[in-house]
């Protein structure tokens, strides 16, 4: 039987379930997501979900605040059977969940329990985690705390950008969705409390996250430096003698080895034609990177414009 659906989404993470249910057999009657933003310089963000809403001809609702009375008597016309919620970025109140007789229920990036919060997949991959996955749970008020209906995990590749994940799971969420949909209808859903024991927080990102913190362990190093892309990028500043420092973003690296006695965290070695850093247990070498203002280039490339031995990478105020 084919059910009323409004999405809720705004991020690109909601896009693939969204364009499914749009092909499948039920009724998308409506898509609420954030009103229009202009940036800095009064360029326009683009809000793919709403593009691809219009271009199926589904309802856009766009409220700058959905919980005022107003905006649920909004929802109420829509008549829906469920609210298919993924990263929407507004908190849902109880009489607003109660709306639809199936409820709501969640598209989240991450094995929940762990890393509720907004920067799910980002924290998997700075945490060095081996495997993440989309969690489907039926929303409470109570911050990505309800009921899990469904999961689907995947591995995380060794060199896997925050952003190559996110774009992964977004596309593995879709099926799950259509299936636990399914379910839901039929009555046949396997519902799992979250052990309150094993919750991990994942907190929104900062842009200043993305300085590297050199002093720490070499296997660390490369989790930050996957973790912050594309968003808000790892970066460093090279401190070279009579100079001020340049700012680098440090895009691929790989561990080097130990040693280093008498280095410190950051300084910086030539060896081989090779970028190596220290860190606070060994070295990693530099294999790709990208000064301010300039494209990103192999570090053999910048060496050969930039002398580097002996040089230190830290924040801009050491």
């Amino acid at each position: 039987m084919a059910l009323r659906i409004v999405m809720m989404g705004t991020g690109t993470f909601a896009l693939p379930t969204f364009q499914k249910l749009i092909e499948s057999d039920h009724d998308v009657v409506g898509l609420v997501t954030q009103p229009d933003r202009t940036g800095r310089g009064h360029h326009h963000h683009v809000n793919e979900m709403k593009e691809a809403a219009l271009e199926a001809g589904v309802d856009v609702f766009q409220p700058e605040k959905v919980n005022t009375s107003e905006a649920l008597q909004r929802l109420r016309e829509f008549q829906a059977d469920i609210f298919v919620v993924a990263a929407y970025g507004q908190i849902l109140s109880k009489e607003l969940l109660e709306i639809p007789r199936l409820g709501a229920i969640n598209l989240h990036g991450s094995l929940l329990p762990k890393y509720r919060g907004a920067a799910p997949v980002q924290f998997a991959v700075l945490n060095g985690e081996k495997e993440s996955g989309v969690t489907i749970f039926q929303i409470e008020p109570k911050l990505d705390a309800g009921e899990i209906l469904g999961m689907v995990t995947t591995e995380i590749g060794p060199k896997e950008t925050s952003g190559q994940l996110h774009d992964r799971l977004a596309e593995l969420s879709a099926p799950l969705t259509l299936d636990m949909l399914q379910q839901l209808e039929a009555g046949t859903e396997t519902r799992q409390l979250q052990d309150a024991s094993l919750v991990t927080r994942a907190p929104k990102i900062t842009k200043q996250a993305g300085l590297i913190d050199w002093s720490k362990p070499t296997k660390e190093i490369p989790w930050h430096i996957y973790g912050m892309q594309p968003w808000p990028m790892p970066f460093t500043f090279l401190h070279l003698p009579e100079k001020k420092p340049q700012r680098l973003l440090i895009l691929d690296i790989d561990p080097a080895g130990d040693g280093g006695n008498g280095l410190a965290p950051g300084d910086c070695v030539v060896r081989d034609c090779q970028f190596l850093v220290r860190t606070g247990d060994g070295f990693v070498r530099v294999n790709t990177l990208q000064p301010a203002g300039k494209r990103a280039m192999s570090a053999e490339d910048f060496l050969r414009g930039t002398h580097v031995d002996g040089a230190k990478l830290a924040a801009d105020n050491y």
